[in-house]
């Protein structure tokens, strides 16, 4: 009986914890998928004929093709830099949080707790630490 009980207890916590896991993010259309969507709208729209219907296709089939290559390639742009006054107001409070922070360690501890809040903060874009080369998730 108590195997059975460590048994479901273990088995709750591993759907729990598969459950908390954020989900992938989407994923963009297909290059069909989105041919398929136009050819519906702009047959609806402009009734073309079967030979214009085929040109206009292989158009579209171009210019998604050619689209997706260049996402590819370019990787999204990096966040816009803070508010400037958010910036000051933020620094104001680190500077504030660090103060107080001193006041109860000895000169040894605080240098050590500066080492240890550098490695708390985020990586940044472009440094070693940041594997992916992605701008930090917000906070």
């Amino acid at each position: 009986m108590k195997k059975y009980f460590i048994s479901a207890a273990y088995l709750l916590f591993a759907i729990v914890a598969r459950t908390q896991q954020p989900p992938p993010p989407p994923q963009p259309p297909t290059v069909e998928e989105r041919i398929k969507k136009t050819n519906e709208v702009i047959q609806q729209e402009v009734q073309p004929s079967a030979a214009q219907k085929a040109a206009i296709e292989q158009a579209y089939k171009t210019f998604f093709t050619a689209a997706d290559q260049l996402r590819k390639d370019n990787p999204p742009p990096p966040p816009p830099p803070p508010d400037p006054k958010v910036k000051e107001a933020m620094d104001k409070l680190v500077k504030e949080r660090d103060e107080s922070i001193k006041k109860v360690l000895t000169d040894a501890q605080y240098q050590k707790y500066k080492e240890a809040a550098k490695k708390l903060q985020p990586p940044k874009p472009g440094e070693p630490g940041n594997k992916t080369g992605q701008p930090p998730p917000p906070q």
